[in-house]
């Protein structure tokens, strides 16, 4: 299996982070033009649960919704999904992403690192790597700061 990651410094502690990422209302909100809807259309976030998100325009040329079932859960720290439908799944499977918010030692009230994992197989061996989709998930984190400076969050 193939592996792809990238991560973003994030000058928000890591449990802040997390809970704005498990939060459908709030992660809805933080960057409408990358993810314009998410919801639990089968559990509450725990390992089974099915989590769909709806794309927004500015990602919409490449991916316009994933259906992902979670795998795992490190509550505070890290969640597994595996994609099970929606247009990674046309170009990948298995589809596998990782998100993770890590502390910074010495600093863990002010800052975290990100971090977005994808494990794939290619379905064609054209299809190109998910760097798209890498760069996409990594913008959109960078931008849970800048919500967070905007004072809108929990």
């Amino acid at each position: 299996m193939k592996s792809m990651k990238g991560e973003v410094m994030l000058n928000i502690p890591a449990e802040k982070a997390w809970e704005m990422y498990r939060d459908n209302d709030i992660i809805t909100k933080i960057n409408p033009d990358m993810l314009a809807a998410a919801e639990y259309i089968e559990g509450d976030g725990s390992p089974g649960s099915v989590r769909l998100f709806k794309l927004g325009p500015a990602v919409s040329s490449y991916v316009k919704e994933s259906t992902e079932k979670i795998e795992k859960v490190e509550t505070g720290r890290s969640i597994t999904y595996q994609v099970i439908e929606g247009d990674l799944k046309k170009m990948y499977d298995p589809y596998k992403v990782t998100f993770s918010f890590m502390p910074v030692e010495g600093k863990e009230r002010e800052k975290c690192v990100a971090e977005w994992k994808a494990e794939f197989e290619l379905l064609n061996p054209t299809t190109p790597l998910p760097e798209k989709a890498r760069d996409a998930a990594l913008g959109f984190l960078k931008s849970f700061e800048k919500f967070k400076l905007s004072k809108q969050v929990i």
